[in-house]
């Protein structure tokens, strides 16, 4: 049989673009390469597409890194740095193709540039293993929509939903699903009038609250203020990474740290959830540092909670992904208030953290599924959603 052609696609624009490389490094090394041909595709930070010339080289177990150390940015490190650092500049058409030949280098010929259609890059699917701006928030998928080609993960509309936290609340809302008070602003709002936007925060919330960038992940531009003092300078690290501000109160109150719990999520129409596992952060919330540069945090997997605490997890987490039409993967992330016990829905994360060690693999695996079978479970998932809409009718 022919070999399934694969599309491994990461770095990107986003201030998860080191992540990107740790993801796509482990990706690259479970793959089956007896079943699948791999094709490496790397995004610069300022967004030029590139291939490697030779992309066997990142398939010969040169891909051990040190997973708790982000030295991903280096070529020498990580195997995908060094895609990013040769290759030939890759464009997406925006038509529609039917010989899954979306990916097309071209070159440079003197001063222009000439097509190579004789070398373009065939593939079946697209593992688009890109987190944040530009990779998680429907950008790419729209695009590889347009060129009809198969990927991983959810849609333009579940991506999009599960990156913006405002929207994303709005939608959990709306079926019932129980989260945390919070307030949105805008950074204009609190560009014009800083001091009035601080009393609406605090006429709403109580400290301590956690103040985030409505659209980023991995702990990017969140900050924990726990008094007014804090909130201002909170604001503006927030602000420089989004146009929209999500502030919430914080569970546990002043005393108390809140429990986090997530949960990974599986399937498309018909999704299944993992056990859910526990982070006990070596600082007070598991920020970006604490996620990928600081040693000490812990992964409790299986939870250390009831049956029916389990239960009801695993039910909010499928709610929640129904709940932003998602499709594919995501990680469903929980807070639970550490006296009462009551489990408040956090967020969705529609491409979560992949690398071998990463929360939404683990879960799996503790739950009877390897990650190398993930992978596979994830690309038949992305073929599948394509095939379905096929069935659509586009015109009368």
């Amino acid at each position: 049989m022919k070999k399934l052609r694969v599309g491994i696609l990461f770095g990107g624009r986003s201030g998860e673009h080191e992540v990107s490389l740790l993801s796509a490094a482990s990706v690259l090394n479970a793959i089956d390469k007896e079943k699948y041909d791999v094709v490496p595709i790397g995004i610069t930070k300022e967004g030029r597409w590139l291939t490697a010339d030779d992309a066997q080289s990142l398939l010969e177990g040169k891909l051990v890194i040190e997973p708790r150390h982000l030295r991903a940015g280096d070529p020498e490190i990580t195997e995908p740095a060094a895609v990013l650092a040769r290759g030939e500049a890759v464009v997406v058409p925006p038509e529609p193709v039917h010989r899954q030949d979306g990916l097309v280098p071209f070159q440079t010929d003197s001063s222009h540039l000439r097509r190579a259609s004789d070398r373009a890059i065939n593939v079946d699917v697209i593992f688009p293993v890109l987190h944040g701006t530009f990779g998680e928030d429907g950008t790419i998928q729209g695009l590889l929509e347009l060129a009809d080609i198969p990927y991983v993960g959810a849609g333009v509309l579940g991506s999009a939903a599960g990156m913006d936290k405002d929207i994303m609340k709005s939608l959990f809302i709306a079926v019932g699903l129980p989260i945390v008070k919070h307030v949105t602003i805008l950074r204009s709002a609190w560009e014009q009038d800083a001091k009035k936007t601080e009393k609406l925060v605090e006429s709403k919330l109580k400290y301590p609250v956690f103040v985030k960038p409505a659209n980023l992940g991995s702990s990017v531009g969140i900050t924990k203020a726990h008094h007014h003092k804090e909130l201002g300078p909170a604001i503006e690290e927030a602000a420089r990474f989004d146009r929209k501000i999500v502030i919430e109160q914080g569970v546990g109150g002043k005393k108390n740290k809140a429990r986090e719990i997530e949960c990974s999520v599986l399937g498309n129409d018909e999704p299944v959830a993992s056990v859910p596992g526990e982070i006990v952060p070596i600082k007070e919330f598991y920020d970006y540092d604490a996620k990928y540069l600081d040693e000490g945090s812990e992964l409790i997997i299986p939870a250390k909670i009831t049956k029916a605490e389990t239960k009801k997890v695993q039910e909010l987490a499928i709610r929640a992904f129904k709940a932003v039409d998602c499709s594919g993967l995501a990680r469903v992330d929980f807070l639970m208030e550490p006296e009462t016990q009551k489990i408040y829905l956090n967020e969705i994360n529609t491409m979560p953290g992949f690398t071998s060690i990463s929360m939404y693999p683990k879960l799996w695996a503790a739950s009877g599924l390897k990650y190398s079978e993930l992978i596979d479970r994830l690309i038949q998932l992305g073929i599948e959603r394509h095939e379905d809409k096929k069935k659509n009718q586009y015109s009368r």
